[in-house]
């Protein structure tokens, strides 16, 4: 199923010290973050897997623990990410940053299932991205 991503696909990914940089400043603590981009077949079969959901995503986050270190695992599906970028007139590397902070706390047990819990999660996002110089992720 892991498939390498093609030239075209590659295109604008992230340096490791840029996803390195939006990582840490997501996190609270320590953490021991494996980040992999895929294709959206490898994502599709791992939504459908793990989410019970037929299509590629964004961003999927495994968490293994949370303390003493966190620990987990974020799979980004770059063609998505690449297509959501253009589709909502955003620099690639915002949203990328966006989709890195946004898996990043998912992995330290921060969710959006309910709306209280969406507009608390929203407002971190808002905060860590501004900090990094983006703009807000969530306006029209």
């Amino acid at each position: 199923m892991q498939k390498e991503l093609g030239k075209d696909e590659k295109k604008g990914l992230p340096s490791k010290a840029a996803v390195r940089d939006w990582i840490s400043a997501a996190l609270g603590t320590d953490a021991e973050i494996t980040v992999r981009f895929v294709g959206e077949a490898e994502s599709k079969a791992l939504n459908l897997e793990f989410r019970g959901k037929d299509y590629a995503t964004n961003v999927l986050s495994f968490p293994y623990t949370e303390e003493p270190l966190v620990v987990g695992d974020l799979v980004v599906c770059w063609p998505v990410v690449q297509r959501e970028a253009k589709e909502q007139g955003k620099t690639l590397e915002a949203h990328a940053a966006h989709m890195i902070v946004h898996g990043a706390l998912h992995l330290q047990g921060w969710d959006h299932e309910n709306d209280d819990d969406a507009e608390e999660m929203e407002s971190v996002e808002r905060e860590i991205l501004a900090a990094l110089g983006y703009p807000d992720p969530y306006a029209a």
